[in-house]
């Protein structure tokens, strides 16, 4: 396992333990639970495609579940810019978790192309 691919999974499961603090703090409202449920379905999925890239016994099965661990942190950058957007909680809490997961998005991109150039 690469160091990137070791670092990658430390910071998803710890962006998931964020978003489920996050989720805590949301407003007991209609917006409150559905913005809740997909950001927590999103964000937390991330790390668990990572977690199974690092058991695929294929590189192809690698990069397949490194891409759906990326798609998921786009989907999650997505609810959380629109949670921002919606003004239910302070820029405060969200900004810092837009800002992680730039960043993992990032990471996990290096380590597609790299595995796929790798192929």
């Amino acid at each position: 396992m690469s160091e990137n691919e070791k670092r990658i999974k430390e910071r998803s499961f710890d962006f998931a333990i964020e978003i489920i603090k996050l989720i805590q703090t949301l407003p007991k409202n209609t917006a409150g639970f559905e913005l809740g449920k997909q950001i927590l379905r999103s964000g937390t999925s991330i790390g668990a495609n990572i977690e199974e890239a690092t058991d695929a016994r294929t590189k192809k099965e690698f990069i397949n579940c490194m891409n759906i661990g990326k798609r998921e942190a786009r989907e999650t950058k997505y609810w959380l810019r629109l949670l921002q957007a919606s003004a239910l909680l302070n820029n405060s809490k969200i900004q810092p978790l837009l800002d992680e997961n730039e960043i993992i998005i990032r990471i996990l991109t290096s380590i597609v192309k790299t595995s796929e150039n790798n192929l």
